[in-house]
C-alpha cells in the first residue's frame, strides 16, 4: 500500500501545489494500479476524492500561517504517535514536509527551490524554516519527485542532492475543464491568474499594462487569485479568487494570458490557458521556456516595454499563437503524471523489498 500524506494541506492557501496534489489523487484514482491511503488533516477532510483516506484527527487544525507553524511543530514533538498512523510500504510527502518523519522509504515532492534562488522575496523567519523543514525533508527522503528539470538541476547545484534520486514528473491539465469553446468570442481584456506574491510581479505588469493601453485603449487587465491587491491601476479589473468554471471562461474569452511572474517550479496557468486556446505572453524565466515550449511569446520579467511588446505580438497573431498552444497543451496529463508517480512508488516498493 502507498500511504499519500497531506497533514500539512491548507485549502485555497497554496496556490499551484494544492492543484497538484488534487489533480495528482484524481489521477491515481482513475489510472492508478496499487493500493494507496491518503492521510488528511483535520481542515481538509474532502481532498482525496476517490481515493481512500482517514482523517488524522490528531493534527491540529490550522488555517493561518502561524496556526500551520504551530500545528508542525506539535507533529514533530509527537512524531512516534502519528507515525503509527500512518501505513504504507511507501510513504509520499506531496507537500514537501516529512510530517510525521522518520519513515522509510519515502517520497518528497519538491516543487521549486525559489527560497534560495530569490531570498530577496523571503522574510529571514521564513528563509529559516524553510531552511530547516524542506531541506531535511528532502534529504531525507529516498526518492524526490520535481515538476521540471529546472527544479531537478536547482535542487542538484544548491542542496547537493544525487541526481540519480531524482525524478522529473511534469504536471498535466484536466482537457475535459480546460478546452476551447467556438463560441466564445474573445473580448478586450488580458488576463492574469495569480495571487498577490511578491514573485508574481504584478508592479511590473501594471506599467506594462499601461504601454499597452496606449496603443490599445479598449484593453483591459483582469486579476483573479485570492489575497489583497491594494488600488487597482487605471484599466485593471480585480475579480478576486474567482471558481473554476468562471476562470474557464475567463480563459476562453481573453485576448490573451500574460505572465509576467519571476519564477515557477512548473507553470500550471500557461498551460491551462493554452489548453483553452488563449494566446499566452509569458516570462523567460525559471521553469517556464521548458514548459511553454514554442507555445508562448517571452519576454524578460524585469522590462515593461518588453512585457508589452510581447503582449501586442500576439494579440496581432492570435490564431497562431493559439494553434501553437492546443498542440502543446495536448501534451501534458494528468493521468500521464500519475502513471509516472506510480513508476516511483513501485522502484519504491521494491526498494523496501531490498532492505
Amino acid at each position: 500500500m502507498i500511504g499519500i500524506v497531506l497533514l500539512t494541506l491548507v485549502p485555497g492557501q497554496l496556490g499551484g501545489s494544492e492543484t497538484y496534489v488534487r489533480e495528482l489523487l484524481r489521477g491515481l484514482g482513475r489510472v492508478g494500479e496499487l493500493e494507496y491511503r491518503v492521510y488528511l488533516p483535520p481542515v481538509a477532510p474532502e481532498a482525496a476524492a476517490e481515493v481512500p483516506s482517514e482523517i488524522v484527527a490528531e493534527y491540529r487544525a490550522a488555517q493561518t500561517p502561524r496556526e500551520r507553524l504551530l500545528a508542525m511543530s506539535a507533529a514533530a514533538a509527537r512524531g512516534r504517535g502519528l507515525r503509527a498512523r500512518v501505513r504504507g510500504d511507501v510513504v509520499h510527502y506531496p507537500l514537501t514536509i516529512r510530517i510525521p518523519g522518520g519513515i522509510v522509504p519515502s517520497v518528497v515532492t519538491l516543487h521549486d527551490l525559489q527560497h534560495l534562488d530569490l531570498p530577496r522575496l523571503f522574510s529571514r523567519a521564513e528563509r529559516a524554516f524553510r531552511a530547516v523543514a524542506w531541506h531535511r525533508s528532502v534529504r531525507g527522503a529516498t526518492f524526490v519527485i520535481v515538476p521540471s528539470a529546472f527544479v531537478r538541476d536547482r535542487a542538484v547545484e544548491l542542496l547537493g542532492l544525487d541526481p540519480r534520486r531524482v525524478r522529473v514528473i511534469h504536471h498535466g491539465i484536466d482537457h475535459g475543464v480546460f478546452s476551447p469553446d467556438a463560441a466564445a468570442p474573445r473580448e478586450p481584456f488580458l488576463l492574469y491568474p495569480a495571487r498577490p506574491w511578491p514573485h508574481k510581479n504584478h508592479a511590473r505588469l501594471f506599467e506594462a499594462v499601461a504601454i499597452v493601453r496606449r496603443e490599445r485603449p479598449e484593453l483591459r487587465l483582469v486579476l483573479t487569485g485570492g489575497g489583497d491587491f491594494g488600488a487597482a491601476p487605471e484599466g485593471v479589473d480585480v475579480r478576486g479568487l474567482v471558481p473554476r468554471d468562471e476562470l474557464v471562461s475567463l480563459l476562453r474569452r481573453a485576448s490573451a494570458l500574460v505572465f509576467p511572474s519571476l519564477y515557477e517550479g512548473f507553470g500550471q496557468p500557461p498551460l491551462e490557458a493554452m489548453a483553452c486556446g488563449c494566446p499566452v505572453a509569458c516570462s523567460d524565466a525559471a521553469s517556464l521556456p521548458e514548459v511553454c515550449g514554442d507555445a508562448a511569446r517571452y519576454f524578460h520579467p524585469d522590462d515593461p516595454r518588453q512585457i508589452a511588446d510581447a503582449v501586442l505580438d500576439v494579440l496581432t497573431e492570435p490564431e497562431e499563437w493559439s494553434r501553437r498552444g492546443l498542440e502543446r497543451a495536448r501534451g501534458f496529463t494528468w493521468d500521464a503524471s500519475a502513471r509516472a508517480h506510480d513508476a516511483v512508488y513501485r522502484q519504491l516498493t521494491r526498494f523496501a523489498v531490498s532492505e
